[in-house]
């Protein structure tokens, strides 16, 4: 009786110790992501202050972007094989200091400097923060990536609407009160390397992942999901790039709204964005990943499509709709990757991580070049169509069923 007592204690105490971990890495990830959404919130003041066009608007995107992805995969796969449990922190101490520079920034190079910082460290939090969130989910993969996926997104949203109350009123010097955010989550990271050391010593004498792919199918299938995952995450994000590098402007100068006012309604979409985003990783874990993958990027295709043609009132209501359905896809579409490749958790984090970066980035670019060519009405227009895209997932293999 003792012993059984003992032992249900234990695995009590663990499942606590999971969902601490859980919450505090999700926690990490509202601070780090609501620095970054930081950037594209201030757009407008850095536009005025430094007399940009929508060209170079773009480019401040694409080098954060393009920082933030390219080194993603490289961590995840080195780190597949060697963990490092404290580069958490460290990478949360590159975030700090392209923080402190871009508050401090006097011209456009420099700038672009302290945004290729926050990147980097970027690319070092995502990839191992999701191995973390994969070592804690004790089973419930789908859960526990949307709870790290939350902690980003409500950070996304919260980062437009801090930049209306304090940076639009004080100027660019005032990003720097935001390092207090960042030196908040570097002591929270140290605390969770702590625990991701325990956890990987723990495993380290039973865990040798062999395989290369999902048991059930080919190389060549495998492959080939993966890659229709990646133009997935191609039309989700290069779309999520008009919005949230673009979408302040586009109510600026077509119902003429102020900055502050502009950011509310950014606000608005990146929290239905947050809500989604726990929604769909929960569902995925119930009905499966492929169909919450599909449902997510194709259904928000309508909503889209309205977008560019509404009035004020319903452009807000179809930005939360968009937001709430586009954003459920990408828990799921992280799990569903892992999952097609057992034991590479951090190389399919990174290469997903990485590659919405870097589509985003490339894509708000293309869109900044779009909107100086034409008009930023024709751009909305254009890029409506990308979730139709999502018509390709059925060409994903149903991993649930095979493994029932």
């Amino acid at each position: 009786m003792n012993t059984g007592t003992a032992t249900t204690t234990t695995e009590n105490k663990a499942e606590q110790t999971v969902f601490l971990i859980l919450f505090a890495i999700s926690i990490s990830h509202l601070l780090n992501d609501m620095v970054q959404s930081l950037m594209p919130a201030i757009y407008p003041i850095i536009k005025t202050n430094f007399n940009l066009n929508f060209s170079q608007i773009g480019m401040i995107t694409l080098v954060f972007q393009m920082s933030a992805s390219i080194l993603q995969p490289f961590v995840g796969l080195y780190t597949d094989k060697k963990s490092h449990p404290y580069s958490l922190p460290i990478g949360m101490g590159f975030t700090l200091i392209g923080l402190l520079c871009l508050s401090q920034a006097p011209s456009y190079p420099l700038i672009l400097v302290s945004v290729m910082l926050i990147g980097i460290g970027s690319s070092i939090f995502h990839p191992e923060s999701s191995r973390v969130a994969y070592l804690a989910s004790g089973g419930r993969r789908g859960l526990a990536q949307s709870i790290f996926q939350l902690g980003g997104n409500v950070g996304s949203a919260l980062g437009p609407l801090l930049a209306a109350w304090i940076i639009v009123p004080s100027g660019q010097k005032s990003i720097s009160w935001f390092g207090l955010a960042v030196a908040l989550a570097m002591m929270i990271l140290f605390r969770v390397g702590r625990w991701y050391k325990q956890k990987m010593l723990s495993r380290i004498a039973a865990k040798k992942a062999t395989s290369t792919g999902h048991p059930e199918f080919s190389r060549k299938k495998v492959v080939f999901s993966i890659i229709v995952l990646l133009v997935l995450i191609f039309s989700k994000f290069v779309y999520l790039a008009s919005i949230s590098s673009y979408y302040t402007f586009y109510l600026i100068g077509k119902f003429h709204l102020t900055v502050q006012q502009s950011q509310y309604f950014l606000f608005l979409f990146l929290s239905a964005v947050a809500i989604g985003t726990i929604t769909g990783g929960h569902l995925g874990d119930i009905f499966g990943r492929k169909y919450i993958i599909w449902i997510s990027i194709l259904g928000a295709a309508p909503f889209t499509l309205l977008l560019p043609y509404a009035n004020l009132f319903w452009t807000g209501v179809l930005s939360a709709c968009i937001g709430l359905i586009i954003s459920s896809a990408f828990s799921a579409i992280v799990v569903y990757g892992q999952e097609l490749i057992p034991g590479k958790v951090g190389l399919v984090a990174g290469l997903f991580f990485g590659l919405a970066f870097g589509m985003g980035g490339i894509g708000s670019a293309l869109i900044g070049w779009l909107i100086d060519k034409s008009s930023i009405d024709f751009a909305f227009r254009i890029c409506a169509f990308l979730p139709l895209i999502g018509i390709i997932t059925g060409f994903l293999p149903n991993i649930e069923s095979r493994k029932a």
